[in-house]
């Protein structure tokens, strides 16, 4: 079971988190701090698995506290709780687990628990995910870290480019030709002047004629005749199949 803290200057505020994590089977002690300075002294006393900071708290902020925690041997996994809308990308430099915002839904406190959970399962316990590897975006007027290997495809729309994930869809405001440029390197492939492709995602790649198109779980993308034969190699002939 985890062990957390909650640092918040607003006690209803710890109530309420309190209250949602203890309904999570997989949380044990929940430790609650007033200010960033008693959860300092707090955990130098008593290491935690995860830390759920407020950003905004008067002395010590949340993000002062998070680089103090950078110093400690055990360093516990972050989560920001917050109403900032625009701390996300100092968030993401300080590389947290998760960025919530307030009310925060219990749905998706769960699966902050579940990215915890992830984290604390590799093999280098303290090592948070790279930055390059987490990307922020916005949901309904609200902000979020994802992980780069969540996403099974991007899309362009005009400057922006959409990314699709197994349950849900982020418009970033990335053209479709950087994010290319810049995961290269992570398995996406451009097929097609509007997509982007994770190739782990790939099911297969369907042939009819001259028309190609992939298949990345419940969905069929395009793929332009001039990218087909780099494709093809890529994926190997093993995930080729004809339409049925």
């Amino acid at each position: 079971m985890i062990s957390v803290l909650i640092a918040d200057d607003e006690q209803p505020a710890i109530d309420e988190l309190a209250y949602l994590l203890g309904h999570d089977a997989r949380i044990g002690t929940i430790h609650q701090a007033p200010s960033g300075a008693e959860a300092v002294r707090l955990l130098t006393r008593e290491p935690v698995d995860a830390a759920f900071l407020d950003i905004h708290m008067p002395g010590l902020s949340g993000f002062d506290l998070a680089r103090a925690l950078q110093r400690f041997e055990q360093r516990p996994a972050l989560v920001f709780v917050t109403a900032d809308e625009e701390g996300a990308l100092e968030a993401f430099d300080l590389a947290a687990v998760d960025y919530l915002l307030k009310p925060v839904r219990a749905e998706r406190l769960e699966r902050s628990v579940t990215r915890i959970v992830e984290s604390l399962g590799q093999p280098a316990r303290a090592e948070p995910p790279a930055p390059n590897d987490m990307i922020a975006v916005t949901l309904g007027g609200t902000v979020r870290m994802i992980r780069r290997d969540e996403v099974r495809y991007a899309q362009a729309q005009g400057d922006y480019t959409r990314l699709h994930t197994d349950d849900a869809s982020y418009l970033v405001r990335i053209p479709i030709s950087d994010l290319e440029r810049q995961w290269a390197d992570a398995g996406f492939v451009r097929v097609h002047r509007s997509y982007l492709v994770s190739l782990a995602a790939v099911s297969r790649l369907r042939l009819t004629g001259e028309r190609a198109c992939l298949v990345v779980g419940q969905v069929e993308l395009p793929v332009s005749r001039r990218l087909l034969p780099g494709l093809r190699e890529r994926l190997g002939s093993a995930t080729i199949r004809p339409r049925s």
